[in-house]
Parts: C-alpha cells; structure tokens; sequence
C-alpha cells in the first residue's frame, strides 16, 4: 500500500503561506516529521562526512541496508540515489541531527533497494557559478571509485536536486560541471533553469553576480542525453512555476512533446521533498517509477 498522508494534513500544507521563509520550513517539518518518525527515517547502516574533494564542504552520506552482498565487488551492486539539499545557494546541510532532515531521503532509497547518498557542496559568496555543478560533478566522480564498497553500481547513478540542489544538479546535467559517466538520469524538484538581471538598485547575486544568459542550463537540458523528471510543487512560489513552464515550452519546442514533469499535489517548496516515504503519491511513486526505469529495475 502506497503511504499517503490524512487529508487535514493535506488541508494544512495548502492553507501555510508560499513564501519560502524560515517560518514555512518549520511548520512544514512540524507537520510532517511526526509521520517520519513512526516510518523510521534513517537506514540500517550511515556512513557519514565522508570526503569527496579538498573543501571542507565537500563531504557525503552513503546510506545502505547493511554489509555489500558481494563483497563490494560491484558486479551486482543496487542503484545509487544522490540527493542535493537546497538553501538558496548560502545555506542548507545533507543532514540535521535529531530531525529526519534529510536522513529520510537515504532511507528512502534503501527501501526501494537502492544506496542513498546526501551530499552538501561550496556555498556563495565564496564561490560562484559554476561551482555547484562541479561539486556535483566531483561526488558523482567519487561515487564512481568508491560507492562499490558500499554495494552501489557506479554504473547505474541517479542525482536530484531540490531547490537550489536542482539548479546546480541542473547544471550538471547541461555539462557545465563535468564527465557524465555513470549518470542514468536526473530529477530536478522546484528548479530555476534560467538567469535573469536583478532589478535596478538591487546588489549582485551571490552566486551568479550579474547573470549572465550563458549561466542557463535550460538550453542544453533539452538537448541532453541523460533522462530528466521536473517536478514543481503545487505551493511553490509563483518563480518556480514560471521555470516549469519555460521547460515545458522549450521542451515541445525542441522534441514536440511535453517533459517529464510531476506536479507534486498539496505540497509546498519544503515539504515536496519532505513527502518522501510518507506522501508516496506525491513524489515518491512517480520518482521511483523513473529511477527504476533508468537503472534498469523494470522494463
């Protein structure tokens, strides 16, 4: 039985204000984490902070279901989930003690089979653009060497985003961060794929500067040939609906048809992500749908 949350749930979800603020974040948790808890949100075994760069912020959790069947051969290792946290580009963590934060996201994975991994990466100001897609770039190169003794397929890798995690995970996927070697796919949850000016007055943005139209990801998505799934939550502010809808045109634009595109229903920009494992419908089924499509797990 796919897990669903009670309507009133739901009902109180819709009615919190859009706006992604601190405030949103916690009344989104303290709605949702009590459901976490009685699921069980972290996975039999974590292995955390492990280094995949020389910054401080290059670290990882791999989450699995106990010691390698094979040894950590690889020759049968299960899929590998790589989950990046947002935080409008200066914020954010892989992992909150005490809290399901984002632990459920690698117990999730290893309830469908697959090995989780959370990542965090640089954060502006002290770096800019293309910075998150080469932390992206450079876990994912490390997975490749290393996630077979943990009982992941280096060959078989999907990487997600959420927020400002879509955006650089975005950027990887349009080649501005590096080899895509391994990668089966990517999700991209409440994105931003294009750059516009700040207004007049307003100071440089942190992590683009002064954006530039070469800093877009979303003219090489569509010409990529890594599978993507968008998804954008019914209580997303209004900018990120404006990003689907750009993918959506530039997508029939280019292949005649719409992209992969989830509307993840009765959700906002912190509980989409959030929905895993305890909202399936939302999120969940359709998102495992495509990593078992991609990973080869079903036909």
């Amino acid at each position: 039985m796919v897990e669903q949350l009670p309507q009133d749930v739901i009902a109180r979800l819709r009615a919190l204000d859009s706006a992604i603020t601190p405030e949103l974040a916690q009344a989104s948790w303290a709605l949702l984490t009590p459901f976490h808890e009685k699921l069980g949100y972290t996975a039999p075994r974590i292995v955390r902070d492990l280094q995949y760069g020389e910054h401080p912020r290059h670290r990882l959790d791999v989450h699995a279901g106990g010691e390698p069947a094979d040894g950590g051969s690889g020759d049968h290792g299960a899929p590998v989930f790589v989950f990046v946290h947002g935080g409008g580009f200066v914020a954010g963590d892989k992992h909150h003690p005490g809290t399901p934060t984002y632990d459920m996201v690698g117990a999730w994975a290893v309830r469908h089979g697959w090995v989780g991994v959370n990542m965090t990466y640089r954060y502006a100001p002290e770096v800019k653009w293309p910075a998150g897609a080469e932390d992206v770039a450079a876990a994912v190169a490390w997975l490749r060497g290393n996630i077979a003794s943990y009982g992941g397929d280096p060959d078989r890798i999907i990487v997600a985003g959420n927020s400002a995690g879509a955006t650089h995970v975005a950027d990887f996927a349009a080649g501005h961060g590096g080899d895509l070697a391994g990668v089966r796919g990517a999700a991209l949850v409440s994105g931003i794929y294009t750059t516009r000016p700040a207004a007049p007055g307003a100071a440089p943005h942190p992590y683009y500067g002064v954006p530039d139209p070469v800093q877009a990801s979303l003219p090489c998505l569509v010409e990529s040939h890594v599978p993507l799934l968008f998804a954008v939550a019914e209580r997303d502010p209004d900018r990120f609906h404006a990003a689907a809808a750009e993918v959506v045109a530039a997508w029939r634009a280019r292949h005649g048809t719409v992209p992969n595109l989830v509307w993840v229903d009765g959700h906002n920009h912190m509980s989409a992500i959030a929905s895993l494992g305890v909202d399936e419908a939302a999120l969940g089924v359709p998102l495992a749908r495509f990593i078992d499509r991609y990973t080869g797990l079903s036909a």
